[in-house]
């Protein structure tokens, strides 16, 4: 009975272990589009200054302003379905914790002055495929 108890009790501890063991933490926020650049993993929003939008990692969603107001959508707007993302500038917003980049658009159109829509990208990326780090 003893050898039994005993060897119970062994069990016990060596799953209470194991299960210990095992926990890890994931803060991945989201996983980035491949035409984005490489950012941060807290990295949650990106700007495209060219189409003065907004890309929403977690949600995957592009934010961009419609007859003065932001939208939310899995696609491009109409006017910009042929620009190419992957030559176009890209700025990854690392400081901005909230649900609304847009707030600071003003500053950002400045910050990071796009070169305007030409349907296929701006084509005159800077060194690094004209991606930029920002900082709010």
């Amino acid at each position: 009975m003893k050898i039994r108890n005993f060897i119970l009790l062994m069990t016990l501890l060596i799953v209470t272990v194991s299960s210990q063991a095992q926990v890890s933490v994931n803060v991945n926020v989201g996983t980035p589009p491949v035409w984005a650049p490489a950012a941060p993993p807290a990295t949650k929003y990106y700007y495209i200054p060219d189409i003065e939008t907004y890309y929403d990692v977690p949600a995957q969603r592009y934010i961009y302003l419609k007859n003065g107001k932001w939208h939310r959508s899995a696609s491009l707007p109409a006017q910009y379905r042929g620009y190419d993302l992957r030559k176009g500038r890209t700025v990854y917003l690392t400081s901005y914790k909230g649900n609304a980049p847009y707030k600071y658009y003003k500053n950002h159109k400045i910050k990071y002055k796009g070169h305007g829509h030409h349907g296929k990208g701006h084509g005159k990326a800077k060194k690094g495929h004209g991606h930029k780090k920002g900082n709010d």
